[in-house]
């Protein structure tokens, strides 16, 4: 069975996963370390584990699987699931795959020694906007179809 799993600790894009989940009927997940409210929708569940660095993402990639989708801008993660067989989605609607996830661990470790470098370096990526929520709408509608269809 489907299910959609959320990195909630700081995912943008809860309220419109959800509602996604609740039109296609897939039991959602969502996954932090606390400060969440729970929802009142009986499709979704939330866990709270303890607290560090990686205990939700260390709970969600123990759980994965082929034919789930998880939502996480966590590159490791992402890798860790798509080795499980699920279909990762970034909160801005990228779908992260076998083809391009090594290269995103790539940058993701470049920019750490760039930022452990130089204490002065600013490299903040680009605000959130409408236009990420929209893909990200569109790309969770995709990949939920695909799941449940078994692709």
């Amino acid at each position: 069975m489907t299910t959609l799993y959320i990195d909630a600790d700081a995912c943008p894009v809860k309220t419109e996963a959800e509602r996604v989940a609740t039109r296609m009927q897939v039991p959602m997940v969502l996954v932090c370390n606390g400060g969440l409210r729970p929802s009142q929708n009986p499709l979704v569940s939330l866990v709270i584990v303890d607290e560090g660095p990686d205990e939700a993402d260390q709970w969600i990639a123990d759980r994965c699987g082929r034919g789930d989708v998880v939502v996480t801008a966590d590159i490791p993660l992402a890798d860790r699931c798509i080795k499980a067989g699920a279909r990762v989605l970034t909160p801005t609607g990228e779908e992260l795959k076998q083809t391009n996830i090594g290269q995103r661990l790539a940058v993701r470790d470049l920019m750490s020694d760039i930022r452990a470098a130089d204490p002065f370096f600013r490299g903040n990526g680009p605000s959130f906007t409408k236009a990420d929520r929209s893909r990200f709408l569109q790309a969770l509608d995709t990949a939920l179809n695909a799941a449940l269809r078994g692709r």
